[in-house]
C-alpha cells in the first residue's frame, strides 16, 4: 500500500497571529482519514491567555470573549493536541498538515510555554517524526506555477472541496485530502516510504524557504522567511 492510501492524521491550528516564537492557538483539529477505517476527530477551542487581534478574528471567527467563555485552558489543550498526535506518529500515522512548519512551531512553543512536554521530545526526537506538508510537496513537484499557494487556491486548483476555510477541521481535512491528491497523481511521491518522505521534504523545505528569501531580498522586501 502506498502512504496516501493509508491513515493520515490531519492537523490544523488558526491562531492569534503569525508569528511562530509568541502568537498562541485559539483552534485547532487533527482528523484522522483513510485507510479504509471510520474517520475519527478532534477539536479544540482554546483560551490563548491573551487578547485575540481583530485581525485574527476577522479570519477564524473567534474573538477573545468566546475564547475566554467557552474555551479549555491552552495548558489543557496543547497536551492533548500533543498526546494525540503523539499517538498516532506511534502507530506509524503521518500528521498531514499545510505549511507544517508554522503548525508544529506554534505547537512547540505553546508547550514548552505552558510546561508541557514537546511532541518533538514525547516522539523521540526529530527523527521519529513523520510529516506530510502537501504545500512542499505541491511546491516540489509544481515548482514553477503561477499564483499564490493557499490552501484555498490549491483546493481550487486541484478540484478539492472547502466548503469552511480557516476553520481548523475544514482546513486539516483539505490538506489530508490534497496529500493524497498529490500522492495518487506523481508517482514519484506516492512511491515513497514515510520516513524518507519526511527525510527529504526537511531538504526541500529548507531549499524553498531559501529561494524564497532570496526573492524578497532581490526584491528589497523586508520579509523573512521562517527556516528552523
Amino acid at each position: 500500500m502506498n502512504w496516501f492510501e493509508g491513515r493520515l492524521a490531519a492537523y490544523d491550528i488558526e491562531t492569534t497571529g503569525t508569528d511562530t516564537e509568541n502568537d498562541r492557538i485559539v483552534t485547532a483539529a487533527v482528523t484522522i482519514v483513510g485507510g479504509g477505517e471510520q474517520s475519527e476527530s478532534r477539536t479544540w477551542l482554546v483560551d490563548p491567555g491573551v487578547e485575540i487581534p481583530a485581525e485574527a478574528t476577522s479570519v477564524h471567527g473567534i474573538t477573545t470573549e468566546k475564547a475566554r467563555s467557552e474555551s479549555q485552558s491552552a495548558a489543557e489543550a496543547v497536551a492533548e493536541i500533543t498526546s494525540v498526535l503523539a499517538n498516532v506518529v506511534a502507530e506509524d500515522i503521518p500528521i498531514v498538515a499545510f505549511n507544517a512548519r508554522f503548525d508544529l512551531t506554534i505547537l512547540d512553543r505553546e508547550a514548552r510555554r505552558h510546561g508541557v512536554e514537546p511532541l518533538i521530545e514525547v516522539v523521540g526526537g526529530p527523527e521519529s517524526l513523520l510529516v506530510v506538508d502537501p504545500y512542499v510537496l505541491e511546491k516540489k513537484i509544481n515548482k514553477f506555477r503561477k499564483g499564490g499557494r493557499t490552501l484555498g487556491i490549491l483546493c481550487d486548483d486541484y478540484g478539492i472541496p472547502l466548503t469552511d476555510a480557516h476553520a481548523a477541521d475544514a482546513d486539516a481535512l483539505a490538506a489530508a485530502r490534497l496529500a493524497w491528491k498529490l500522492g495518487r497523481i506523481n508517482a514519484e511521491l506516492g512511491a515513497y516510504d514515510l520516513p524518507t518522505l519526511h527525510e527529504d521534504q526537511i531538504i526541500w523545505a529548507d531549499e524553498q524557504g531559501r529561494s524564497l528569501q532570496e526573492y524578497f531580498d532581490r526584491e528589497g522586501r523586508a520579509e523573512k522567511v521562517q527556516t528552523v
